[in-house]
């Protein structure tokens, strides 16, 4: 297997799970992953929130933990990775608004390079207008968005446990979803698990 050089994409309240694991995943494996965040450098924290799903109209937030950054956001060049990772949560609603974020998203995404979002990360992938023309799956609020930008929702029938590829893009509705999630962007990035 490569190493791969991989770029994760966080912020304050990013969900913990689907920060965190995803980044445990990818390094368990021999990736080597950046986490980097706007207006934070090496060394910095991002808080985390965990979501969970507890028979209530939507998520519950609680408390997550300090997720700690490899990278300084304005030190990154995009061109030195060989994929994206975009976590859901609350961070990126207002990542969307950074103008450098949407320059990374769209640089993978012109050039076919592996794209992992969970959540609402794919927020990150309309606000970048990536998505046209392609199918994804998201968290269910999250669907309008998408559609309106020209994506083709696959649905899930209510369940947070699975994940949809399409060519370099690999989207997922939540952190119930890691395995089937990882184990596809895995296959993406050509990274093989020996027994």
């Amino acid at each position: 297997m490569s190493v791969k050089k991989i770029l994760m994409l966080v912020g304050d309240f990013v969900e913990d799970y689907e920060a965190m694991v995803p980044y445990q995943c990818l390094v368990m494996v021999g990736h080597d992953v950046t986490k980097v965040c706007p207006d934070k450098a090496a060394g910095d924290t991002v808080r985390t929130a965990v979501h969970d799903f507890e028979g209530d109209q939507t998520y519950s937030e609680k408390p997550g933990h300090n997720f700690h950054l490899n990278g300084t956001f304005d030190d990154i060049d995009e061109n030195e990775f060989d994929a994206l990772v975009i976590p859901g949560g609350r961070s990126p609603e207002y990542l969307r608004l950074n103008p450098r974020v949407i320059e990374i998203v769209r640089h993978f995404a012109e050039n076919q390079k592996p794209i992992a979002a969970v959540c609402h990360g794919q927020q990150i992938l309309v606000a970048a207008n990536v998505v046209s023309g392609r199918t994804c799956t998201a968290y269910p609020a999250v669907m309008p968005d998408l559609e309106m930008a020209g994506a083709t929702w696959e649905d899930h029938n209510e369940t947070f446990t699975n994940a949809c590829v399409d060519g370099n893009l690999c989207t997922a509705p939540a952190w119930p979803a890691h395995p089937t999630w990882m184990s596809n962007f895995l296959k993406i990035l050509g990274s093989t698990i020996e027994p």
